[in-house]
């Protein structure tokens, strides 16, 4: 459930629009930077609030890879694989995440820090291959810069 707190940021993004339903991503925002993660129950509460329907809700959070669907770890390693990540050896990089985590894509680390995903695409190819840590972007990204960043999140 939505703090009340969490309602009245809505409530005060809705009023920013004409129609109710242009605040869901505002809403999605809130709800995840609350949580972590949007559960089912929250995407009902949110479509309750917006007066639309769940799967309306479910189809936006299903769509963008910014929003979990799942509790993530502290830090949530989001690795591009597009093209251009992927010609610059962005597989080698996250094979070196899995073997340096101890974990698969779509895991987290037994003591809920690191969860290891893939995304289509983070909108960096001109400094490819990069990762998304949380909200902060990594991009050149070597084996060192990985265990780097890595080291600084411990």
């Amino acid at each position: 459930m939505l703090s009340e707190n969490a309602k009245k940021e809505i409530s005060k993004e809705i009023s920013k629009f004409p129609e109710k339903k242009a605040a869901l991503l505002p809403a999605l925002h809130i709800a995840q930077k609350e949580q972590g993660w949007i559960s089912k129950e929250t995407m009902e509460e949110i479509a309750s609030i917006i007066e639309i329907k769940p799967i309306e809700v479910m189809e936006v959070v299903s769509f963008y890879t910014m929003f979990n669907m799942n509790p993530v770890g502290r830090y949530h390693l989001q690795v591009c694989t597009n093209l251009s990540c992927s010609l610059l050896n962005s597989r080698h990089m996250l094979n070196h995440l899995q073997d340096k985590l101890g974990i698969k894509t779509g895991e987290t680390t037994k003591d809920n820090k690191f969860t290891l995903s893939t995304v289509e695409c983070l909108g960096s190819c001109g400094t490819a291959p990069m990762m998304q840590v949380n909200d902060e972007f990594h991009e050149n990204l070597t084996k060192q810069k990985i265990d780097t960043i890595l080291e600084s999140l411990k």
